[in-house]
């Protein structure tokens, strides 16, 4: 939960979890199915050889999880041994174990109940990563736990940005920040902090545009976007969430590289798991880089963003519901 963290959980929202929890297993299918078939050999052995180790980090990354990831994860199993009976099955267990052991430091609830108001979220990424659809998830997340929303659409180069998160406004009671096509993105930033002001809202979700890591003109204006809304808030944005498309594996690692060449990076958002094999890059990223992982989205509705659980991702990951 993002609003509200620290609710008992009703019997209902324990009915979500389960459900939310499938909803994972299912979004990591593609990854999950790959890694099963490179592995499967491997795990086949009561107890991994050298020859086994090298086969299993070779299939760790080309599952994604990077080198560094693969190359502990497969010295970690190097010693343990499987029986004949249930040996894939323990060894999966085992490989769970190692990876969620990597991602459970970055395991982190992005709670906006707290501290000042309004909460400013800063949402930035490259084109097509899912920042827009992102923000409308966040939102209507909010608007379920009474939260008070205001939107605003600073990427003003896509005019179809700007009335994909008009819907999500109007669908979730937000309210609404935009401008034309082409307008001054940190003009509409600095409106959207000035009107949640004034109306006393909770939570400011300012979209971005796609931002292309060699395109050094839109990474200044990024700048530009945090100096305008330091005028009304110096402490702002609260948070700045880097939303990344699984589906483009390694790459995101250089673009949090970029991304944090020109502004702190308080969160990571991984999008299209459900579409790509490449879910293991989210192992590699953990491993590299030291920012809380707070959601994941394995499918198009909005209760296919779901806050980041190191254990139970790990086990979707290798096939484990």
């Amino acid at each position: 939960m993002i609003w509200g963290l620290f609710n008992k959980k009703s019997p209902a929202e324990q009915a979500q979890a389960k459900q939310t929890e499938k909803g994972l297993f299912d979004g990591l299918r593609k990854s999950s199915s790959k890694l099963a078939e490179s592995i499967g050999a491997v795990f086949a052995k009561e107890k991994l050889d050298a020859a086994g180790i090298a086969e299993l980090e070779d299939a760790l990354v080309a599952s994604d999880m990077g080198a560094s990831a693969a190359a502990r994860i497969a010295s970690a199993l190097a010693d343990q041994r499987f029986s004949k009976e249930h040996g894939d099955t323990e060894a999966r267990e085992a490989l769970a174990a190692e990876v969620a052991r990597i991602l459970k430091p970055r395991e982190a609830a992005l709670d906006l109940s707290t501290g000042a108001k309004p909460r400013i979220v800063l949402v930035i990424g490259v084109n097509g990563s899912g920042k827009t659809t992102t923000i409308g998830k966040l939102s209507k997340l909010l608007a379920d736990a009474n939260a008070k929303v205001v939107i605003g659409a600073a990427d003003t180069f896509r005019a179809a940005a700007i009335e994909q998160l008009q819907v999500w406004a109007q669908r979730t009671g937000a309210s609404f920040v935009s401008s034309h096509q082409g307008a001054d993105a940190a003009g509409i930033a600095f409106e959207t902090v000035k009107r949640a002001k004034e109306e006393n809202a909770d939570v400011a979700l300012i979209d971005t545009a796609g931002r292309l890591q060699n395109k050094t003109e839109l990474m200044a204006e990024l700048s530009k976007i945090v100096r305008s809304i330091r005028k009304i808030d110096e402490d702002a944005p609260h948070e700045t969430l880097l939303v990344l498309d699984a589906t483009v594996g390694q790459n995101a690692l250089s673009q949090v590289e970029s991304f944090r060449a020109v502004t702190d990076i308080t969160g990571l958002v991984m999008t299209k798991l459900d579409g790509t094999a490449k879910g293991g890059v989210l192992v590699a990223l953990a491993q590299r880089h030291a920012i809380p992982i707070h959601f994941v989205g394995v499918g198009e509705k909005a209760e296919d963003l779901q806050p980041f659980d190191a254990l139970r991702f790990a086990r979707a990951l290798v096939g484990l519901s």
